[in-house]
């Protein structure tokens, strides 16, 4: 069993929107082999928890006004460290780079065929780690006295 063309186009969308929004490290599995309850997650990560919930907040809209859809459930919006937006068909968490880290879905998920996503999407991959390189910098050059 394969995710359905449906379950692909949610992805899709959901992808280009979470790349919109500057999320880190989308990547996306056809999880209908494993699973009986969804066909596909979408995993998307943010440094910070106002970009995590700028993310989930964006996807949710595009999906509601491209595609006609809404979530059957929206997890995690109190601490906006990991937030789950269930559409049945897709399942999409959006979490904090630190919990991205910890819980390292994409080790659970690996033996899952990856699904294409849109160039944009893509083009995330490994932003993560530039910006806690980045940051780490920053932290360096500030306790050195470099930066105001």
């Amino acid at each position: 069993m394969t995710a359905t063309d449906r379950s692909v186009e949610l992805i899709t969308t959901a992808a280009q929107a979470a790349a919109d929004k500057l999320a880190h490290d989308i990547i996306a599995y056809d999880v209908s082999d494993v699973l009986s309850i969804t066909d596909a997650f979408l995993l998307a990560s943010a440094p910070n928890d106002r970009q995590v919930k700028s993310i989930v907040d964006e996807i949710e809209e595009r999906l509601n006004k491209e595609l006609g859809t809404k979530p059957v459930r929206r997890e995690g919006d109190r601490d906006a460290r990991w937030i789950l937006l269930d559409y049945v068909d897709i399942v999409v968490h959006v979490q904090h780079s630190e919990e991205r880290v910890f819980y390292a879905l994409e080790r659970l998920w690996k033996d899952c065929p990856e699904l294409d996503l849109p160039a944009d999407a893509k083009a995330t991959r490994g932003k993560a780690a530039e910006h806690a390189e980045l940051q780490d910098a920053e932290d360096a050059a500030e306790l050195r006295g470099e930066l105001r």
